[in-house]
């Protein structure tokens, strides 16, 4: 194990341990060896034991990390800003994909509450129990007025109209590992070492992860021997199908990422796979499965073909400060009461939210949609999507 990560206590260590030992298991019934992309899966979707599915607390002090929601109730608010003017340009319904603790969730419909502009529905498609059940349990200890507004469901609609929002998603999805030899690439795995430990090992690329190779990585050929990247069909499978079933409307992503010609650029040579644990960001992918969380950077170029393979558009590309901006978070903190003890608070959870030293430039938000006939606010300046 890690020694520089903290123990985890005895009940979460018998957890991890039964991870450690399904897994195990997966990869000596494959012949000792699987994709990284299903032990990804397994680590974080595993039923009662992965890092999702588990009852850890993962978001806010207690956790692994902290989100955007988390930080300030102006992020959700002013991202109702933009998610109104979705719905009066299609239907007032919203689709949150990932809600976590459920308190993004609670700002938007607060604020849209405020302003009259509530949605008929809002409809959360959450793939763990333990965190639907902790979305409940917020919205009937916070605002039972506006629990009956929320409809949870464990897949995604066959059809949708109006808004459909998903912060810190699309990187906690399974991706491939892939690596440049001196002979082609290869694909990346995970099998078991002689002392009972997960390694890394490496098979060919099939012939369809070649092609993706081709398809995402810019000057791919180029690419030096021991180049180590990500792709992300699940995630490009997930946006797909989202935008095949939404008639009209928006898909936002807020995630931390970048373009493919920065995402893949030479010098990132060792890709961007990390864990976090206990709000400590390392690069260990084996150390305590289950108990800690496994990401990875967006490619949004990629969203960006997609949405040009279905027909649907790219409505805005932009960092998280300027898209906060302009949707007005500037007017919401000017607009607090003139408490000092509740305005300096306000403000530097506004610092990390718009600073780019922090999350304002690390974060991206990219808007992709079909039959909207104005330009949306969150982008009318400093939009980005010519980079993509």
């Amino acid at each position: 194990m890690n020694a520089a990560l903290p123990e985890p206590d005895p009940l979460a260590r018998a957890a991890s341990q039964a991870l450690r030992n399904t897994l195990i298991q997966e990869i000596t019934a494959a012949d000792g060896w699987i994709p990284f992309s299903d032990f990804m899966e397994c680590a974080l979707y595993e039923p009662q034991l992965g890092y999702y599915t588990g009852g850890a607390v993962k978001l806010g002090p207690e956790g692994d990390f902290i989100t955007a929601p988390e930080i300030s109730a102006l992020y959700g608010r002013a991202l109702a800003n933009q998610l109104q003017q979705i719905m009066q340009d299609s239907a007032f319904e919203i689709l949150e994909v990932g809600a976590g603790s459920g308190r993004l969730a609670l700002q938007i419909l607060g604020e849209l509450a405020r302003r009259e502009s509530l949605p008929e529905h809002y409809r959360i498609v959450e793939v763990s129990g333990e965190l639907r059940a902790r979305q409940r349990q917020l919205f009937e200890q916070s605002a039972p007025e506006l629990a009956g507004r929320i409809e949870w469901l464990e897949r995604l609609p066959e059809q949708f109209a109006g808004a459909v929002i998903g912060n810190e998603v699309l990187d906690a999805m399974p991706v491939e590992i892939v690596a440049k030899t001196g002979s082609g690439w290869v694909r990346r795995g995970v099998s078991v070492d002689a002392e009972g430990m997960f390694a890394f090992s490496d098979r060919p690329a099939p012939s369809d992860l070649v092609q993706l190779i081709a398809k995402r990585i810019p000057h791919s050929q180029e690419l030096e021997a021991g180049y180590t990247t990500e792709l992300h069909p699940i995630a490009e499978g997930f946006v797909a199908t989202l935008l095949a079933r939404l008639k009209k409307g928006a898909l936002l992503f807020v995630d931390y990422g970048f373009p493919a010609a920065e995402y893949y650029h030479p010098q990132r040579r060792e890709g961007t796979l990390m864990a976090h644990y206990r709000h400590r960001a390392h690069t260990d992918a084996f150390a305590w499965p289950g108990l800690q969380d496994l990401t990875t950077h967006v490619d949004f170029s990629a969203l960006a073909g997609i949405a040009e393979d279905l027909g649907a558009e790219v409505l805005g590309y932009t960092s998280q400060a300027r898209f906060l901006i302009n949707c007005g978070i500037m007017e919401l903190i000017e607009s607090q009461p003139n408490d000092v003890l509740k305005w300096l608070p306000q403000t530097n959870a506004l610092q990390r939210l718009l600073s780019e030293a922090e999350m304002g430039e690390l974060f991206k938000v990219i808007a992709l949609g079909r039959g909207l006939a104005e330009p949306l606010l969150g982008f009318v300046r400093s939009d980005r999507s010519s980079t993509l």
